[in-house]
């Protein structure tokens, strides 16, 4: 199949390599031409403007967008409709906020243009084992597209899972699992790195990988966390940024009346990582000093 693809990152890029590695045609753009011309050089076909991709397609042209969420997605959107025909099809397989697929599918549909969200899971370790595709959207959109999912995904890895907006949605929840998923193991870890025993953890997470009923994907990561950084993780800064989509589910849950109590203490966890000092818990100190006269520390 022959297909239009905006972003070359490391995700984009190993994207389109595992759709040539499959003899898909590709043609790729990047803000950047320098990545442009690297996976050029890997069997993609360049374009260093929007104008050059879109004329480089076929009608009914379909196009992957795999940019940044928000802004830099609306504004790869509007660039396309400059010169996308009705027929065509977009295809966005960032961490969109499912509000603004089901927008875009309304405003794009008046305009004949099909509109495609993938929800799309993976990350730097897709091109060897696939990625896993959450995709919503239209079926006379979707099923001209599946020779592209099959070949992202391994296999039982992609599925139409609903309506427009609904790939997305479902990646968000799925990433609202993940956070409670690292949250329960950072914790656990923490409580044996603290332990009196002295305990190989690296050794410990590589035999629950065998038979436990907590064995993961996260977990084989947390190995290779444990080999390639030690169990202390001394060079590393207790920093974790969120890119949305556990806020989301949240807000979904409360927008739905759902208890989410692990997803969103997940997610409040890593707001407080990025506080060198946290005020509230100063007001704490504060105020059991007052009422009991409870030691404090100050600076």
């Amino acid at each position: 199949m022959r297909i239009g693809f905006i972003g070359l990152g490391r995700m984009g890029a190993n994207m389109v390599r595992r759709l040539l590695r499959d003899e898909h045609q590709i043609v790729a753009y990047n803000r950047t031409p320098e990545k442009t011309r690297e996976i050029a050089g890997e069997g993609a076909e360049a374009a260093f403007t929007i104008a050059e991709l879109v004329a480089k397609l076929e009608k009914p042209r379909a196009v992957w967008i795999m940019v940044p969420a928000g802004d830099a997605t609306e504004a790869q959107i509007e660039e396309l409709l400059e010169h996308l025909e009705p027929g065509d099809t977009i295809i966005d397989g960032g961490n969109t906020n499912f509000h603004d697929d089901v927008r875009r599918h309304a405003a794009l549909k008046e305009k004949g243009i099909g509109y495609v969200d993938a929800g799309t899971s993976g990350g730097i370790w897709g091109l060897q084992v696939g990625y896993a595709l959450m995709v919503g959207g239209e079926d006379e959109h979707v099923k001209p597209l599946e020779p592209i999912f099959t070949s992202l995904a391994p296999e039982g890895g992609y599925l139409h899972v609903g309506a427009p907006g609904a790939g997305h949605y479902v990646k968000m929840v799925h990433n609202g699992i993940e956070y409670g998923l690292m949250q329960a193991y950072a914790e656990g870890f923490e409580i044996m790195h603290a332990s009196d025993y002295t305990l190989d953890l690296a050794a410990i997470s590589e035999m629950w990988m065998h038979g436990s009923v907590v064995r993961s994907w996260l977990l084989e990561l947390m190995v290779r966390a444990f080999q390639t950084n030690g169990q202390d993780l001394t060079h590393l800064k207790g920093w974790v940024a969120d890119s949305g989509e556990g806020r989301w589910t949240v807000q979904e849950a409360i927008d739905k009346d759902v208890p989410a109590p692990v997803i969103t203490l997940s997610l409040l966890t890593r707001f407080r990582s990025r506080q060198d000092d946290s005020y509230g818990a100063k007001v704490l100190a504060a105020l059991r000093n007052e009422f009991g006269g409870h030691a404090v520390k100050t600076e």
